[in-house]
């Protein structure tokens, strides 16, 4: 039997353009694309990418034996501040819950005579309230309101609100009265999608646990829609191309047997957060299994679109993660377990750090102005893309974003009616990018970008180069407070770190980077337009449970602990099986957030394996202290007047997925072999640059700058004062002349 090729693909959709990677199961040869972005119906984007990447493969879809897509639907929506056709239900007496909130200030207290609140997810007129009562430990002081819960139903139904978020006080303790609430509305209004906080986040502290559930149900309608949509278009691609991969077929390799493929609910089944188990082949309302389809979630998992239309807000940075879990992944094997990572794209640009191998991640994350205390990669995000307008300010400053002109119309040079400048008109003048991208696919209008910059020069009284560089100087400085956010407000120091620089725009600044924020050097990896695409292929599934059990060391309950553990576990594992993962192949890690007596923030520390007894929880406690004296400089260990407190409990279940292998290029022969052809590019003056395709480039080979790289996804300009030096593995490594080595 003749074997057949089989590949697996990645897709990223971004604000300008949509990045494919394809890796061969086999050989581990990985194929790489890119396509317009489709903002209007981002499956058309989608399945132009797949079209792509197959064409350049020689395969059909038969051969695709899974897709990961990292999506920014959930993201858009709520940096874009859409939230709509909401309502909230809380426990009686906390109708202002929302309103109140936390007194903490943007920027600092110095900034509080101008903050202006910003206006609450869900306005005060649709906020319901019901009657019922539990205490912190779960027990019920008064019972759930019928009526009440009857009232706020027929209230939604009336106005038409179609999304409803439940929270009701210490539910995290026990689900008991909202699970009832959820059959009660789901039987007076069957249309109406529900999100319960005791299913998105069973932790205290009633506005974060209430907003989180808020977002979740804010987000599920356009979620739903928009993997149903492209899964149902998946399923139509693969069968015109010859037929998804038979039943009885292998998975993705290393991945379950039969991974489940996508299709949301049906309107029959939208007031289940949790899917009910389904037959063999089918999800509840949704197509027969076929092509498995995973999405990618913020805590650094994917997820197959049948699980993830439940658990929406676990892709609130779904894109932004997979870029921090590809940099991770090239970075470690260049012999950089920490590095900062810098992904700029068409409207913004994301930054993150990486310790010892691992994105770091919080639950103290934010998109737009809403906190999301689910498990995300730490990242921060500035409207410093490519496609980011420069303009004049009231004052009469020039300021960069974070407007973008994104995919349509564009930066200037696009000559599809754009109107103002960009960042991408001021690199394209100054020549550090060639006046074409995706390697001819796409011609660059030098003339109408020099026209825009050149207006923008006149009312400042600069020169048109003078006011290039000025737009790419104070975009250099957007990112570097970025990357300042999580180095030094972390307690980091960015000098310790080199970056890994990625996305279609990332590496367009690195040289300067280097240089405002003292790093000790610059990694590009090949294709890097495609890292985050590739990113998605080199995840494993996860889940993420948590419970509150708040308690003194000096007086834990083991059985207590033992029993929530375990519990987290059993839903951990059931989450894996319904994956289709074998029970050998599922993995679990435990964590635990502790903090000391009287502090209101808690420190999160591996949980080691192995029963609950006093000799695992004094190692979980002196793991704590030496946590703490890591984050702040001081612990109180062997101080009992400082009693450490246990606050919630965690467990993670973890499917691995195989990931692509590595492979070693070829030895170079000379940079010089490599360059194809020469331009005038002005760094701080124009200088006849060396023009270097990156593709003929071998390990070991070096070139001094100034210099730019090209290759089909993405430019480098090199600096003069800088050089490069490629290594086996193809990636570009950059510092100063006196520090390269």
């Amino acid at each position: 039997m003749g074997a057949t090729r089989r590949i697996r693909i990645g897709i990223d959709t971004g604000g300008t353009f949509t990045d494919v990677v394809a890796v061969d199961e086999d050989t581990g040869e990985l194929t790489t694309t890119k396509t317009p972005s489709t903002p209007a119906d981002p499956a058309e984007g989608f399945i132009a990418g797949i079209e792509k990447v197959l064409q350049a493969t020689g395969l059909t879809g038969a051969s695709v034996s899974a897709v990961s897509h990292g999506t920014t639907v959930a993201t858009n929506k709520l940096l874009e501040e859409k939230v709509e056709n909401l309502g909230f239900i809380t426990t009686e007496g906390y109708l202002h819950m929302l309103e109140i909130a936390r007194q903490s200030v943007p920027d600092g207290y110095g900034n509080s005579y101008f903050w202006v609140k910003p206006d609450r997810i869900v306005p005060v007129d649709l906020v319901r309230t019901v009657g019922g009562r539990l205490a912190a430990d779960g027990s019920e002081v008064r019972p759930l309101d019928i009526e009440d819960v009857v009232a706020a139903a027929r209230y939604f139904r009336d106005r038409g609100i179609t999304s409803i978020g439940v929270s009701l006080l210490h539910s995290y303790a026990n689900p008991a009265h909202e699970e009832h609430l959820a059959q009660i509305i789901a039987g007076e209004y069957p249309q109406a999608d529900i999100s319960l906080s005791s299913r998105v986040l069973r932790e205290y502290r009633e506005y974060e646990r209430s907003v989180t559930t808020l977002v979740d149900a804010a987000v599920k309608p356009n979620i739903r829609t928009y993997v149903t949509n492209i899964s149902a278009q998946l399923h139509r691609f693969t069968a015109s191309s010859g037929g998804a991969p038979e039943s009885d077929d292998d998975g993705p390799a290393g991945s379950p047997d039969g991974a489940t493929a996508g299709g949301g609910p049906g309107s029959d089944d939208k007031n289940d957060d949790a899917p009910p188990p389904s037959p063999a082949g089918t999800t509840a309302g949704a197509a027969p299994r076929g092509l498995p389809f995973y999405v990618m979630k913020s805590n650094g998992g994917v997820l197959s679109a049948e699980e993830v239309v439940h658990q929406p807000i676990t892709t609130v940075l779904s894109g932004p993660a997979a870029g921090a879990l590809g940099a991770a992944v090239i970075a470690r094997r260049a012999g950089f377990p920490s590095v900062l990572t810098l992904d700029g794209g068409g409207t913004s640009t994301d930054v993150s750090v990486v310790l010892d191998g691992h994105p770091a991640l919080t639950t103290e994350g934010h998109v737009g102005p809403y906190p999301s205390k689910i498990p995300m990669i730490d990242v921060v995000t500035v409207g410093a893309g490519g496609g980011s307008v420069a303009h004049i300010s009231p004052e009469g400053t020039l300021k960069v974003g974070p407007r973008s002109a994104g995919a349509d119309p564009g930066p200037m040079c696009y000559a599809q009616g754009g109107t103002e400048p960009t960042i991408t008109d001021a690199h394209v003048i100054l020549g550090r990018i060639p006046p074409h991208l995706l390697g001819g696919e796409i011609p660059l209008d030098v003339e109408s970008a020099r026209s825009g910059v050149a207006d923008l020069a006149a009312r400042l009284g600069l020169g048109v180069e003078e006011a290039a560089r000025g737009i790419l100087e104070i975009s250099a400085w957007n990112q570097a407070n970025a990357l300042r956010q999580v180095t030094v407000q972390r307690g980091l120091d960015a000098r310790d770190f080199p970056m890994v620089t990625f996305g279609g725009s990332g590496s367009l600044l690195a040289c300067r980077l280097v240089d405002i924020l003292g790093l000790r050097g610059i990694v590009v990896p090949p294709n890097p337009g495609n890292t985050s695409a590739y990113g998605l292929l080199t995840v494993d599934v996860r889940n993420d449970y948590v419970q509150t059990a708040v308690a003194r060391h000096d007086n834990l309950d083991t059985t207590r602990l033992q029993q929530v553990l375990d519990q987290l576990a059993t839903e951990a594992d059931d989450a894996l099986a319904r994956e289709g993962f074998d029970p050998a192949d599922r993995r679990f890690e435990r964590s635990a957030d502790l903090r000391y007596f009287g502090q209101a923030f808690e420190v999160r520390v591996p949980v080691p394996d192995g029963p609950v007894d006093a000799a695992f929880t004094d190692a979980v406690a002196q793991a704590f202290h030496a946590e703490h004296r890591s984050l702040y400089g001081y612990d109180f260990r062997g101080d009992d007047t400082q009693q450490v407190e246990w606050v919630n409990l965690r467990v993670t279940g973890v499917g691995p997925i195989r990931k692509p292998e590595a492979h070693r290029i070829e030895t170079g022969r000379g940079a010089e072999r490599a360059v194809t052809s020469r331009r005038p590019v002005y760094f701080s003056d124009w200088h006849d640059t060396p023009v270097i395709d990156r593709h003929r480039l071998g390990a070991g080979d070096t070139i001094e700058g100034p210099a730019v790289f090209e290759e089909f996804s993405a430019t480098v300009p090199l600096h003069p004062g800088f050089a490069a030096r490629v290594d086996d593995f193809g990636n570009l490594i950059i510092a100063r002349v006196e520090d390269a080595s």
